[in-house]
């Protein structure tokens, strides 16, 4: 009885291990693109390799500059010819999507905002990837569809002027500027409805709204348009307070030696910055290949440049605060919204 059970178990195990042997040999047949981006099997890297050699390079929209020296290199590492065209988020969607309905397919990967990439694949422009990465990162980076995956969490903090502002006077939350003291002293990015949006849905529309306009109508906000830039602002004294920049625009000119230095404010809202294979991408092997590489030495090489990488290897700024993450569904269905508040609360009324 003991020699069956045996050989039941045994022959188990072989048609198992066959099973999986089996599963390597199919998959090095043709792959559609569909079947190609989920694929799981052991020798996934090894096909992306081969395939990516018989490709033409890779070809990719995006909005981070910095990510410019991260594609090179990519392309140094597997002798790939990296093509790219950077512009802001609206701008590469729009680019996107246009092409897509002129039936032009010369993009494999778009790096773009959550909701702009989640626009993207309400268009049905996007492919659904499982990567054995994905559970080295965040789970708000991965959304339920898989057609884009955030990279790296853009957290909206303050800013200060360490020459200009005494770390003792600043202000411990969003009531404290309606201080006389903070006239003339405060800037905000002109384009952060969705923020504003978000964050008035944590402290209460009405309440969030009243303060805020208060805020405006008493002290005067300046608006600016880019985060950068504003912080550049920061830096240089124009602007002493900041309310809205990435967690990582201080970080990045602290380096450079500038009298600048974050301030989390809550409460601290956040969203990915993602990255998406196209559907009819001309270079799957070779998307994909990109897209393994940012969840993996890509997360490294974004820390180093002192983003916020979504993988759970590195210690979020702030780990003492909470983020508060915006739905990128819920920043489209309420963006006309959003904006309005944003202009009537902020901009309008800003000085």
């Amino acid at each position: 009885m003991r020699y069956v059970k045996f050989s039941v178990m045994a022959t188990l195990m072989l048609t198992l291990m066959g099973q999986a042997t089996a599963q390597v040999v199919d998959a090095s047949k043709p792959m559609s693109i569909a079947e190609l981006a989920v694929y799981q099997g052991p020798d996934r890297q090894a096909k992306l390799l081969e395939g990516a050699k018989k490709e033409s390079g890779l070809s990719i929209y995006h909005v981070y500059p910095a990510l410019t020296n991260i594609m090179n290199e990519f392309g140094k590492k597997y002798n790939i010819k990296v093509k790219s065209w950077r512009a802001g988020s609206e701008a590469v969607l729009q680019r996107v999507t246009s092409e897509n309905r002129g039936n032009k397919f010369d993009v494999d990967i778009v790096q773009n905002n959550a909701p702009e990439n989640e626009a993207a694949y309400r268009e049905k422009l996007l492919q659904e990837v499982k990567s054995p990465y994905h559970n080295d990162l965040l789970p708000q980076a991965i959304p339920a569809h898989k057609q884009w995956v955030g990279i790296t969490v853009d957290i909206w903090t303050a800013a200060y002027n360490t020459e200009k502002i005494k770390k003792e006077d600043l202000p411990k939350s969003y009531k404290d500027l309606l201080d006389p003291k903070w006239k003339g002293q405060l800037g905000i990015e002109g384009n952060n409805h969705a923020w504003f949006g978000a964050m008035m849905g944590k402290m209460g529309e009405e309440e969030g709204q009243k303060l805020f306009a208060n805020i405006a109508s008493t002290n005067g906000i300046s608006n600016r348009k880019g985060h950068s830039l504003l912080t550049m602002m920061v830096s240089s004294g124009e602007v002493p307070l900041a309310l809205t920049v990435y967690s990582w625009n201080p970080e990045q000119l602290k380096i450079k030696g500038a009298p600048v230095e974050g301030l989390a404010l809550q409460p601290l809202m956040a969203q990915p910055s993602t990255i998406a294979m196209l559907k009819k991408a001309p270079n799957p092997y070779t998307a994909l290949l990109f897209y393994d590489y940012m969840l993996t030495e890509g997360q490294k090489q974004l820390y180093d440049l002192k983003f916020v990488p979504t993988s759970k290897k590195f210690e979020l700024p702030f780990p003492k605060v909470p983020l508060n993450f915006i739905d990128p569904a819920m920043a489209l269905d309420q963006q006309a919204k959003w904006f309005k508040m944003f202009e009537d609360t902020v901009i309008k009324r800003a000085k």
